[in-house]
């Protein structure tokens, strides 16, 4: 098994009197990480799958004493696709404040459907950690920074999933079964969900516009649907972690753009599947919007894992002077431009270095990204 970065983080907070969440999209490796965790520990185990009718059944609507019954004398209850469960929240907050002796491990793909039925019971009572595709550093890790530089373009093109980084032979045919059978999964699962043809088409808009900025109404009319349609079901994807959404930087300087956002893809791969596009970079359009990707979500792997407190934005005025990603944290305002040929010349806005002179500006190539996503 490829190492990951946050078992640590979730072993360090074992016994501690609250319930461990953890989030993260469907084949990310969940399972595979907390099988590992709790493989070597000593207290018994019980492992509940939430996708098996009868669990649901069972653990949906259930007294402490019942609970202390089913659970008998193992410590660690560790509950895959908790989210399918009804009234979830309730039963893990009974089993913290009543059997205060068991470890509640719980991991979802849908954290929309958890995060619903867990908040309000959970308030205080437990700890949240999300888990990602494969990120660089875990990559640099398992089998060095030289081999993972090489790699470059196979995680452009196929990107990080640890199916495709096993078998990297296979990589295509595997994306596409990924795609296809995971991704709208969740989202179908949900009775008022009843297009999935439409999932499909906006999905494969957000694919085709991945660096600019995304306007629902164009979409909307591209694809057939509402303004509040689109927009509901972009907030679903980003919740079962296939997007994520960056918005624009402002603090009212002249013509800075205020509510504008782009929304970039979690894994280039399942970008690259979405659109059917699995050519070679020199036979590619699109390299720059991969590679602009493929950087900010590395980088919104690392400062999540690190536990920084930064927010990630990018900025641009109606005039098109633009920054490609802008993170504002307690060591102040950092500015990038990204840029796949390294020999091209980039001068930072004017506007933004006069407005913002406080700002550190930095041009990330194929020649320093490492310094960027280590």
């Amino acid at each position: 098994m490829i190492a990951r970065i946050t078992i640590e983080n979730i072993d360090k907070k074992l016994f501690k009197g609250k319930a461990i969440l953890l989030f993260g999209a469907r084949q990310v490796g969940k399972t595979t990480l907390l099988e590992y965790l709790i493989k070597y520990r000593e207290e018994e185990v019980l492992h509940l799958n939430g996708d098996e009718p009868d669990i649901r059944e069972v653990y949906s609507n259930v007294t402490s004493t019942q609970l202390r019954a089913y659970i008998g004398n193992n410590k660690i209850l560790f509950i895959d696709e908790a989210q399918r469960i009804p009234n979830i929240g309730l039963t893990i907050k009974l089993i913290t404040d009543k059997l205060k002796d068991i470890q509640v491990i719980a991991t979802g793909s849908s954290s929309f459907e958890m995060a619903n039925k867990m908040n309000e019971p959970l308030t205080g009572r437990k700890f949240v950690f999300n888990l990602f595709p494969l990120s660089f550093q875990e990559m640099v890790d398992h089998h060095g920074l030289l081999e993972e530089k090489r790699s470059l373009e196979q995680r452009l093109i196929y990107g990080s999933y640890p199916e495709i980084v096993s078998y990297p032979e296979d990589s295509e045919e595997l994306l596409k079964l990924l795609a296809d059978s995971y991704l709208y999964k969740d989202l179908l699962m949900l009775d008022n969900i009843k297009r999935p043809k439409l999932l499909e088409k906006i999905l494969q808009a957000l694919a085709l516009q991945v660096g600019n900025e995304v306007s629902y109404n164009e979409i909307a009319q591209l694809v057939g649907a509402d303004k509040g349609t689109v927009e509901k079901y972009i907030q679903l994807f980003e919740q079962t972690f296939v997007i994520f959404t960056l918005p624009s930087y402002s603090r009212n300087v002249r013509n800075e753009l205020k509510k504008s956002k782009k929304i970039y893809f979690y894994d280039c791969g399942i970008r690259n599947a979405i659109i059917g596009n699995f050519n070679s970079l020199y036979k590619r359009s699109d390299i720059g919007a991969l590679w602009e990707n493929y950087l900010i979500s590395e980088r919104i792997k690392k400062m999540h894992y690190k536990g920084d407190s930064v927010s990630s934005y990018f900025w641009r005025t109606t005039q098109q002077q633009e920054i490609d990603f802008v993170e504002v944290g307690q060591n102040g305002i950092h500015a990038y431009e990204f840029k796949w040929n390294d020999k091209v010349k980039v001068k930072f806005s004017k506007t933004f270095t006069n407005n913002y002179p406080e700002a550190k500006v930095e041009v990330i190539s194929t020649k320093n990204y490492e310094n960027f996503l280590l």
